[in-house]
């Protein structure tokens, strides 16, 4: 049986309505009427040989199997664009002054940057990590370029690049004292997953007591991992020596963003995002 070649060009469609939700704006993002854009999924879907979206009359979402292709369409076409901006793009010049949420930090930070820095070797990248809502008060002040952080629900600003769980975690095996609040080791108040917890707790009528606080996630994190304390973390970012931890309210999703000037940046932003994109969605 001969294997079919996958068309990027297709690839390109499925993905923008995969992230876009709708037909009509993956078309509005590539240019292409709704009628353009769904010939070329179904042109995709017959290459297959199975549906990749199912389609509604107010949105469309994946399939078990355009779940599956996502992933590696999205790889497919950061390889492709990364190669052929190397071949033929213009070496791309000046410093990026780049915002980190520490939620990103723990086992993803370091491969983007490597990869960055092999494909723009003459960027000078300044990196600042510290919690979202305040990078993204430097970014407005002009002292960063872009932030890569979390949007709160409802929130509209920036460019959402992927969406994860919002978790429980606690070392592995580690039980709540019997008879006693639940402890739990959070970031200071003004962060979202904070508040979202501590709400959920409540809601739940858990009682719970904060026994741990630190500015610093991996200051959090290292509570947690030592036994003290169950904290709550995006499940992409979760470090070492924590697994989640059942039996307490769910705590919904959160949408990682890319805040700040990303037009006026677009030759370093489409490949950063494909980047952090790639790296926060490949499993431990």
């Amino acid at each position: 049986m001969r294997v079919p070649d996958l068309d990027l060009d297709l690839l390109r469609c499925f993905v923008q309505v995969a992230e876009r939700g709708g037909f009509t704006a993956a078309g509005q993002a590539l240019g292409l009427t709704q009628s353009a854009v769904s010939l070329k999924v179904k042109r995709l879907e017959d290459v297959l040989g199975r549906p990749v979206l199912a389609r509604t009359s107010r949105r469309s979402s994946l399939t078990r199997e355009g779940e599956t292709l996502l992933a590696y369409a999205r790889r497919m076409l950061a390889l492709n664009d990364e190669a052929v901006r190397r071949m033929i793009a213009p070496p791309v010049t000046g410093r990026l002054r780049l915002g980190v949420a520490d939620h990103f930090i723990p086992r993803s930070l370091a491969p983007v940057l490597a990869r960055f820095a092999a494909l723009f070797p003459d960027v000078i990248l300044e990196v600042e990590v510290g919690r979202s809502h305040e990078l993204r008060a430097e970014a407005q002040a002009g002292r960063l370029d872009l932030v890569l952080g979390k949007r709160r629900d409802g929130e509209t600003e920036g460019r959402a690049i992927w969406t994860e769980p919002v978790v429980w975690v606690a070392a592995p095996g580690w039980s709540a004292p019997p008879g006693r609040p639940l402890p739990v080791a959070m970031l200071p108040q003004g962060c979202m997953f904070r508040d979202r917890a501590l709400a959920a707790l409540a809601r739940a009528g858990i009682a719970f007591e904060v026994t741990y606080v630190s500015a610093s996630l991996l200051g959090v994190a290292a509570a947690a991992q030592a036994g003290l304390a169950a904290t709550v973390l995006g499940r992409s970012g979760m470090p070492e020596g924590l697994v989640e931890f059942p039996g307490l309210p769910p705590l919904g999703t959160a949408e990682m963003a890319i805040f700040g000037d990303a037009a006026g940046r677009s030759q370093l932003v489409e490949p950063l995002v494909s980047i952090i994109r790639e790296q926060a969605l490949t499993p431990i």
